[in-house]
């Protein structure tokens, strides 16, 4: 079976259905990766695998009902059984709340029949050699690098039983660095997210670290409190990524979330923030390249199954400030009468301005400049307060310099309500999100000063 080539294997899939439609997805997955710690390599590896799902349908007196399995490792002998196991889960279930005809009229895509893209170790046949002199650097230095560099290349085949076959290839590369002092009580940390680790450069990220350790040499312990924030992009990143998780246009308008309107309806159309600001996705951003077509393995708040294979445009969630689309499936958009918007496979937040990270530290008089968050929670899904701690180096500045490192904190904020106090946005760049980097790395974000950040207690955590 794993000779077998994927399209081959969704036409076999198709052709054993009996049900009154089927949509099956192929999930050709290879990775590569390598570890270090301590200024040196520890593990490399390469890995290959196949997922494959089928989606049944079966229609009934009552509505549509729909059946969905998933398994990894498929063999020959084990395709008709999942077929017809997809199709006893779509029998035995009720009708489906989110039915809708299958997608149809797509053009099939152009390579749907060729054998799927592979990662391997070649993918780092430049990085290496430079990771190799980040570590005599930072061995020069003082300092010790702990990290991993790891890419995924997923090809996916989507074939249904009205005629779509689609595929698409995404790469996916995450770079985490971090630098400790040999006595571990300084830590920094640098990430980026890449398409094939040509656009990285881990001396230029160990330079970096360099200057925070630095930094951190002189510890000013602050109490908890509102304080002015510069958060940088992997920290925007992180809370705007929640806040769209959280964007489902069916909840807003059952009044469940932050985006529900008081006495009813949705808040699109209201001013969210008093700076310029559109947050969008598009699956042809540059660099951020993503799925420009629903691939849906399960049915949730912002996906149906029934929408696998329909297209997926470019899309302003937050438009000059005012909140322009929340996410629907076909199913949302008519209960709700919003627009059609599907879920998104990258984020980007431009608009407010031009600065660097580093121009908008050296225009602070007073105020926090952090590294990164994590451990992000929801307290409250009303408001979409989120609470968290931060990591890996958060540092005072005084008359836009940056003087000393101070201790943790965790916060209590909500990323809508940071959006309505912002005062500054400076430059959108492509960022690595740390906390949701696992999930989502298809991201670019400015960094942004906030008057106030709510810090609730310290934290004692490095």
């Amino acid at each position: 079976m794993s000779r077998t080539k994927p399209h081959e294997i969704v036409e076999r899939a198709l052709e054993l259905s009996t049900a009154d439609g089927c949509v099956v997805i192929a999930d050709e997955e290879s990775s590569a990766n390598l570890r270090w710690a301590g200024n040196a390599l520890t593990t490399n590896g390469v890995t290959r695998g196949r997922n494959l799902t089928v989606i049944a349908t079966v229609d009934g007196g009552q509505g549509t009902a729909s059946g969905v399995v998933s398994r990894s490792a498929v063999t020959a002998a084990d395709l008709e059984p999942l077929v017809r196991a997809a199709e006893a889960a779509a029998r035995a279930a009720g009708p489906a709340e989110d039915a809708q005809p299958l997608v149809t009229g797509t053009p099939a895509s152009p390579d749907f029949t060729d054998a799927p893209d592979e990662t391997s170790s070649a993918v780092f046949a430049d990085f290496a050699p430079a990771l190799g002199e980040a570590f005599a650097r930072a061995r020069a230095g003082g300092r010790e690098l702990y990290g991993f560099a790891n890419h995924e290349l997923v090809s996916t085949y989507v074939g249904t039983s009205t005629g779509l076959r689609l595929r698409h290839d995404q790469p996916n590369g995450t770079l985490e660095l971090n630098a400790k002092s040999p006595d571990r009580l300084r830590s920094a940390w640098a990430g980026r997210a890449t398409r094939d680790f040509k656009d990285v450069d881990p001396t230029v990220l160990d330079a970096e670290l360099a200057v925070r350790l630095g930094w951190a040499e002189r510890k000013v312990e602050l109490p908890a409190g509102r304080y002015e924030t510069l958060l940088p992009p992997t920290a925007v990143a992180d809370l705007l990524i929640y806040q769209m998780w959280s964007a489902a246009a069916r909840d807003a308008a059952e009044g469940r979330t932050v985006f529900s309107k008081p006495g009813g309806g949705t808040r699109i159309g209201e001013r969210l923030s008093r700076l310029p600001l559109t947050l969008r996705s598009d699956p042809n951003a540059p660099g951020l390249e993503s799925a420009p077509f629903v691939i849906a393995h399960s049915s949730g708040d912002d996906a149906s199954v029934f929408d696998n294979g329909l297209p997926v445009p470019a899309t302003e969630w937050i438009s000059g400030g005012e909140l322009a689309r929340l996410t629907t499936t076909r199913h949302s958009a008519a209960l709700t009468g919003l627009p059609l918007s599907p879920a998104f496979g990258n984020l980007i937040l431009e608009g407010g301005g031009d600065k660097s990270l580093e121009e908008m530290v050296a225009g602070t008089e007073r105020g926090l400049l952090l590294t990164c968050l994590w451990y992000i929670r929801e307290v409250d899904p009303a408001t979409l307060l989120l609470t968290g701690l931060t990591r890996d180096g958060v540092y005072l500045v005084e008359n836009g310099q940056v003087t000393g490192e101070v201790n943790n904190f965790r916060f209590n904020e909500s990323p809508v309500d940071l959006l309505s106090r912002a005062s500054e946005a400076g430059r959108t760049e492509k960022t690595l999100p740390r906390e949701w980097g696992d999930y989502f790395t298809r991201a670019a974000m400015p960094a942004v000063r906030i008057p106030d950040f709510n810090m609730s207690s310290v934290s004692k955590g490095v």
